[in-house]
């Protein structure tokens, strides 16, 4: 039996600077002792996209051991669970500091170490970035461009643009990228989850996630729109995930055939769901290759608490 222990939470609305939008995030402060079973059932509790359970590093130089969980299953790597951490941890450690403080810290995560900056500003929301801990790599399968449109209930015409394709990419999770005409059609898409059993491979044991994207956005700052229906994860949609934007970054520099340098790039989500979401990414190219990239945004805390368990 796990013992009963008053631990520590705190809800953070992540990828924004406004409370009650962006992606919300449960962390659980003091998580040692409890099971692999108590995790799970006490992220179905939450019912949010993700809870965080942080635990001591094995590493003395490492900040903290993240275990993440969606309500259907654990992730060896997540983007807004890395960012709301990172910043609730800093804003945790150094509350009395009473003023601007930049700081580095290292996650642990089923994916590796996760090397994150951190922002906290006096009288604005903390922005945090990490380094992928793995870069984006194609997952060549074959993909029917037919069935993708008919489980977005979308034409055909309306699947792709430019010289972007549907294609699989992972940089820790794999997604099956979508990408569509305008943002129009990324508004009026349906996702039929039936449909997309049928017509999404299984990669690394798990059906591919839906993420899909197009140019442009609502917001002038937003380079792409997106949008991610998860599979098997317990939740019908997600306003803001950093893993996808990971996988992204690889087919955007394929597709678009990025030049050398350095490429900010601001990906909205979350917009039809009323919870609008900004998700930083950073891609530095050499020699066409991604030789580093880096995901980032603000959080929020909007609630604190203790779990009872």
């Amino acid at each position: 039996m796990e013992a009963r222990l008053a631990r520590s939470y705190s809800v953070y609305d992540v990828f924004t600077d406004s409370k009650l939008a962006g992606n919300p995030l449960a962390i659980i402060f003091d998580a040692e002792g409890l099971s692999d079973q108590a995790m799970q059932a006490i992220a179905r509790e939450m019912n949010l996209s993700e809870t965080v359970f942080v635990l001591p590093s094995q590493n003395p130089a490492h900040t903290a051991s993240l275990r993440i969980f969606t309500p259907g299953r654990e992730l060896p790597f997540a983007g807004h669970p890395t960012v709301g951490t990172a910043i609730a941890l800093a804003e945790k450690a150094h509350a009395n500091h009473g003023g601007d403080l930049d700081l580095v810290s290292v996650l642990d995560e089923r994916v590796g170490p996760v090397r994150c900056a951190i922002k906290l500003r006096q009288n604005k929301a903390s922005f945090a970035e990490f380094d992928l801990p793995k870069k984006s790599q194609e997952i060549l399968l074959p993909l029917d461009r037919a069935d993708i449109a008919n489980a977005l209930s979308l034409k055909i015409t309306e699947i792709g643009f430019e010289n972007h394709v549907p294609s699989i990419w992972s940089a820790g999770v794999p997604f099956l990228l979508v990408p569509v005409h305008d943002v129009g059609a990324a508004e009026r898409l349906e996702f039929d989850l039936q449909l997309w059993e049928k017509t999404a491979p299984f990669v690394d044991g798990a059906l591919a996630s839906a993420f899909i994207y197009c140019r442009g956005g609502v917001n002038h700052v937003a380079k792409f729109h997106a949008r991610m229906f998860p599979v098997g994860m317990g939740i019908v949609e997600d306003p803001a995930t950093g893993s996808a934007v990971a996988a992204l970054s690889g087919a955007i520099n394929q597709f678009d055939a990025l030049p050398d340098g350095h490429h900010p790039v601001v990906v909205e989500q979350g917009i039809e769901m009323g919870r609008p979401s900004l998700i930083h990414l950073h891609l530095d190219i050499n020699g066409g290759l991604i030789a580093n990239a880096r995901i980032g945004g603000q959080a929020v805390r909007v609630a604190s608490g203790i779990l009872e368990l």
